[in-house]
């Protein structure tokens, strides 16, 4: 099973007052595990950088105004590309597989809304898990930000001085692997469709032998459990299997 765990970040909170994309974050878990597979951008917003976005991710100084000099570890934009020229990239990345994203309708919002200003598909909102929503339904409430979550589960999130799409997936992967249960690798188990098994790779299921073992049991010892059971009477189990 594939599943894509995302984030974004903006200029703002609302995608039809002006505000855009300025980074997408996304890794890729197979059956529940990273793969190494990322899909990571930062995104030219043509317009300027409001100093209260700036504050939460830090992207983006020579859009402010007045612009500012980068600091050690700041991304400048205006050399970044146009959503237009990685939309269809991203499209590909996620393909049909599930988005797990915190606080998902933020990001779906945003997401589609870029999709459709390119005339590209856009994303069914079933397609996205929200961790928030789990969060608060598994520990109502609890804080449910990503933060409080990384204490709960006791995970390392010490580099996240500032908000960063991939490595806010990162750290969401981690928590939403927590969220389902802890990470549970299949043993190998979802290679059996690759090796001639009856199932797939999404649904493992054990299968019948094609040849039955032959039984171990021995004549006499059949012949002493026959006995043990008639002592039994007629009402023992035994009779009725």
């Amino acid at each position: 099973m594939r599943e894509i765990v995302l984030d974004t970040e903006t200029t703002g909170f609302d995608p039809f007052s002006g505000d855009r994309i300025v980074e997408i974050g996304a890794v890729e878990l197979f059956n529940h595990m990273p793969t190494g597979e990322t899909f990571h951008v930062y995104i030219n917003p043509q317009r300027s950088m409001p100093h209260e976005a700036f504050g939460v991710h830090g992207i983006g100084p020579d859009l402010l105004e007045p612009p500012q000099p980068p600091e050690p570890g700041q991304v400048t934009l205006k050399d970044k590309p146009l959503f237009a020229a990685v939309g269809q990239a991203f499209l590909d990345f996620v393909r049909d597989s599930k988005m797990i994203i915190h606080n998902a309708s933020f990001d779906m919002k945003f997401l589609n809304a870029e999709l459709d200003w390119m005339g590209l598909p856009k994303l069914p909102m079933d397609q996205a898990v929200d961790t928030l929503a789990m969060a608060r339904k598994k520990f109502p409430g609890s804080p449910a930000t990503l933060d409080a979550l990384c204490r709960r589960f006791s995970i390392d999130n010490s580099n996240r001085t500032l908000h960063g799409a991939l490595l806010d997936s990162e750290i969401l992967a981690d928590v939403y692997l927590e969220l389902i249960g802890g990470r549970q690798p299949d043993f190998g188990l979802a290679n059996v469709a690759e090796t001639g098994g009856a199932t797939s790779a999404d649904d493992w299921r054990p299968v019948p032998r094609a040849t039955p073992l032959s039984s171990r049991l021995s004549a006499d010892e059949q012949a002493a459990h026959e006995a043990f059971v008639d002592k039994l009477g007629d009402e023992a189990l035994w009779k009725q299997a």
